[in-house]
């Protein structure tokens, strides 16, 4: 329905206009009855609808409806599936319309920057290009279903520890190339309806306030059409964070924002156009909302489980499978073991709790699949309240292992480990949790890990088990899809969306993490997650895109559209993948750049695409990708631009960050010529390599050469390798005071004038 915007802004009072830009309440926005203008409700996701009950507490953390709790972001971006997760956001906007619901928030974008960081589990990836595409899909498929999605947490926020003050310093090219390009393809692809602003300062000034995110980058730069909400509580000055481009202010302010808003328009510190723009872009979405409204909406809460279940199994990684030992037989007999196996823990802790509408419970699951129920004995092994050892556990974990063929160990991090609002400070299981694996493995062989956490963890114990399977945290039906992979139903087909360090150490923010009081440092630059690890050829214990999997593919052909292209045109590449195995299944094929040789420092290599293909044994296909500019441009701080270097390209073909199978090279043609001006402190080298200065400076060097006696020196074969070096690095000016005079200044600053045009 078309509405003129500008008449019913223009009919609203500057209370009014000002009152909008706040909440109503905890969850509502406010709405202007005598104009029509709705209040509507926003409340928390993202990977499941927590909808607080009426009469429940403001927060709504202890009492919300029942929804279905999907698996987190930890696990969906691990299924490197972007259908899937548009599945997942249909379901998800389907509930939220059978509730009322205008926006719902999330998804969570930021890069995990480190494994101890509290919120991981909400989070994609350590990778910008993956996290993306991930959130577009979830995003796609909420507002499919006429549902607003909350990008959030914009930006920079990497950590729970002092989130709400804390300072993330961070260098502009690392911030463009990894922080805001997890958050930038999503925008320009799905177009979220809102983007949440982070709690956080970026650059000494807070995200809330931040003009060159909000305006510049996010609305004038990617064309974000809807409004940025702050997280709640997140605005230090409500007249400031308008004029920055925040439209509205979460929860209510009980009149403070309203008033600081009315008070800055009458003082002329803000424009009531400024305002205007504010109220037309929430009333737009707004409207959206109101529009898209479905009458009597109700979905199938048995299909929505159903879904879950298979996204939990597509998003599950098999990290270690000697022998192989799985799948289960069903005939085996199987000792599950671990409170985790009765109690599993799905999700996490915080403001993404959800209350499900039906749980799963692992033990149950595997009796079902079993050959008779029989097989399957259960013992405790540890408390869940408690790291205290606890012997007679211990004890009976070992007496159910030594009974059965195998032992199917529930193992992973307690509620208590991670959450919302502050970080871990170490990657380890609980102790009582180690020492129970340790026990078992001294009388059974057969020992399946079964991991629930939202984050890596380290595994001393590893070499004393034959399978280790990466649940994360699965959702209300990871208990079914847990039993669905251990028994074979399904085909482990998820990878690693972030590295799993041997040790804590190892990670690349370990000696800035999390900074020293209210300031945090991102020292290690655009050298995150796996590009760290490459770079530093430091051995994870799993690398980035890892998984294996019950059946075998073969790479074929890699074919490139083209041997040389412009930064203007496309790429079209094409690998060949077959089914080498016995059982259908499903491959992640990982498309990496490198640039072979640069001007400036670059990662090993990048992801800049993914697909993941589903083959029935002896089964051939094809995977298709189109490769444009950002896929081999670095952001280049003096240009303010996304630039690409004329050179070399290796176009990689990898089962994961460290397993490269193919691999082509092609020539880039940058389309853009950087304009170089050059000082008496450049380098005679940089002079040199340049093909618009080499001609010019080189009689110049001559006739310093034979003034100098260096031409004669240079001749000389022991002597003219060591006087190139020095030369290379010689400052212009040098030339003054080496040259005995033959060369003059106002001779270097013509011979300048020249080259700089």
């Amino acid at each position: 329905m078309e509405r003129d915007w500008k008449e019913l802004i223009a009919r609203m009072t500057l209370e009014e206009k000002a009152g909008m830009c706040s909440g109503l309440d905890f969850w509502h926005l406010k709405g202007v009855e005598r104009l029509g203008i709705p209040s509507i409700m926003i409340t928390d996701g993202p990977h499941g609808l927590r909808k607080q009950r009426e009469g429940a507490d403001h927060l709504g953390l202890l009492d919300s409806v029942p929804a279905t709790c999907f698996p987190s972001a930890a696990g969906l971006a691990s299924s490197w599936d972007q259908d899937l997760v548009r599945r997942v956001g249909v379901a998800l906007g389907e509930e939220c319309q059978a509730e009322q619901v205008a926006v719902l928030l999330g998804p969570g974008a930021n890069i995990k920057r480190s494994p101890l960081c509290g919120r991981n589990f909400e989070y994609f990836s350590e990778d910008p290009y993956l996290s993306s595409e991930m959130a577009a899909g979830h995003i796609r498929g909420v507002q499919s279903q006429g549902v607003g999605t909350s990008l959030k947490h914009f930006a920079v926020n990497n950590q729970e520890h002092r989130r709400m003050t804390t300072n993330a310093v961070v260098d502009e090219r690392t911030l463009r190339e990894i922080y805001l390009a997890s958050f930038e393809g999503a925008v320009k692809k799905a177009q979220p309806w809102t983007v949440m602003c982070s709690y956080n300062q970026v650059n000494g000034t807070f995200a809330s306030e931040n003009v060159k995110l909000l305006t510049d980058i996010l609305k004038d730069e990617w064309g974000h059409e809807g409004f940025v909400v702050s997280d709640w509580g997140a605005v230090n000055r409500r007249d400031d964070a308008l004029a920055a481009g925040l439209e509205l202010e979460m929860p209510a302010s009980n009149g403070v924002g309203e008033r600081r808003i009315v008070e800055a328009v009458a003082s002329g510190k803000l424009s009531e156009e400024a305002l205007d723009r504010a109220v037309e872009r929430l009333l737009r979405i707004i409207f959206m909302a109101v529009d898209q409204q479905k009458e009597n909406a109700a979905y199938d809460q048995a299909a929505h489980h159903a879904l879950a279940r298979e996204v939990a199994s597509e998003s599950m990684v098999l990290l270690k499978n000697d022998g192989p030992l799985l799948p289960l037989s069903a005939s085996s007999s199987v000792a599950v073991i671990g409170a985790f196996a009765q109690s599993p823990r799905y999700q996490g802790g915080g403001s993404s709790h959800i209350v499900p509408t039906m749980l799963d419970n692992p033990v149950e699951e595997m009796k079902k699949l079993a050959g008779h129920p029989s097989h399957i004995s259960y013992a405790q092994g540890y408390r869940l309240d408690s790291d205290a050892l606890d012997e007679e556990l211990i004890a009976e974990a070992q007496r159910a292992a030594s009974a059965a063929q195998a032992a199917v160990v529930f193992a992973g991090l307690p509620d208590r480990y991670e959450s919302e609002a502050y970080d871990r400070s170490h990657l380890n299981l609980p102790e009582n949790q180690i020492r129970l694996i340790e026990a078992v493995a001294q009388v059974q062989s057969n020992i399946v890990v079964v991991l629930l956490n939202g984050a890596p963890v380290v595994m001393p114990w590893i070499d004393k088990v034959k399978a280790v399977l990466e649940g994360y945290l699965g959702g209300q039906a990871a208990g079914g899809a847990i039993a669905d992979l251990i028994y074979g139903v399904a085909n482990p087909s998820g990878k690693l969306a972030e590295t799993f360090p041997v040790k804590l150490s190892d990670n690349p923010s370990y000696l800035n993490f999390p900074g020293e009081g209210d300031r945090v440092e991102y020292r290690e630059g655009i050298f995150v997650g796996y590009r760290y690890y490459d770079k530093k050829q430091i051995q994870p214990l799993f690398p980035f895109g890892y998984g294996l999997s019950y059946t075998s593919f073969e790479y074929g052909e890699l074919t490139l559209g083209s041997r040389e292209m412009k930064d203007t045109e496309t790429l079209d590449v094409a690998v060949a993948v077959r089914n080498t195995g016995s059982r259908p299944g499903k491959e992640i094929v990982q498309l990496y750049v490198r640039d072979v040789e640069s001007t400036v420092i670059r990662p090993d290599k990048e992801l800049k695409a993914f697909a993941k293909i589903e083959l029935q044994p002896g089964e051939q296909g094809t995977v298709s990708f189109t490769l444009d500019k950002r896929a081999f441009a670095y952001y280049n701080v003096e240009l303010g631009d996304w630039h690409v270097e004329s050179g070399q390209f290796m176009i990689l073909i990898g089962t994961s960050s460290q397993n490269i199978v193919l691999e082509e090279q092609l020539t880039v043609h940058s389309t853009v010529t950087l304009k170089k001006t050059y000082t008496l402190n450049s380098t005679v080298g940089d002079l040199m390599q340049d093909p618009a200065s080499s001609q010019k400076i080189g009689a110049l060097l001559q006739q310093f050469g034979q003034a100098s006696g260096l031409m004669s020196m240079a001749q000389d074969e022991s002597h003219s390798e060591m006087l190139m070096a020095m030369m290379r690095y010689m400052p212009l000016r040098s030339l003054l005071a080496f040259g005995g005079g033959a060369v003059g200044e106002e001779q270097l600053e013509r011979l300048l004038a020249d080259i700089n045009g």
